[in-house]
């Protein structure tokens, strides 16, 4: 006589639904209202969070890290450039090398559209203790990571389905 799923098995199984379904929908929801209050879409807002996470960014990388394609890169690109978001830049070593700087005269315009999630974010933490923050924060680092891993799983399977067309 089978018991059903273990105590773990539904634990997954809601964690994959509340983190996988519906934490996903709604931050990219949130993504889409603070893309539109910018004039841009989210996939561009995300590209210039990226490009705001390392000081020495570049188109190539930032293509492999989204699995966009190289043109589309440059469209997001040219869009966070006419917004006055970020500036093009040669590398002095390599001129085919372009790197992406966010420009801080509209920074603080984009940290204004994250504040009250910040402040809802803080009040939330505050429910929790150090040590659970800390097992929090670690988890999230990893599902990061396999975020990052399973994109790019796709990107390369879509490049080779392309590579067959």
């Amino acid at each position: 006589m089978s018991s059903g799923p273990s105590k773990r098995e539904r634990l997954e199984a809601g964690l994959t639904e509340h983190l996988g379904r519906r934490l996903s929908a709604r931050t990219l929801l949130f993504h889409q209202a603070v893309a539109g209050n910018l004039g841009l879409n989210p996939t561009d807002l995300k590209c210039l969070d990226l490009a705001r996470s390392e000081s020495e960014m570049t188109a190539g990388r930032l293509a492999k890290l989204t699995g966009l394609s190289t043109a589309a890169m440059t469209s997001v690109i040219d869009r966070l450039e006419k917004s006055g978001l970020v500036r093009r830049e040669r590398a002095a070593s390599d001129r085919r090398k372009v790197f992406v700087r966010p420009l801080p005269e509209r920074a603080a315009e984009v940290s204004r559209l994250f504040e009250p999630l910040d402040q809802a974010m803080h009040r939330l933490f505050n429910e929790y203790s150090v040590d659970d923050l800390e097992l929090i924060r670690k988890f999230a680092i990893k599902l990061a990571d396999v975020l990052e891993a399973e994109t790019m799983k796709l990107g390369k399977k879509r490049s080779s389905q392309q590579g067959h067309r």
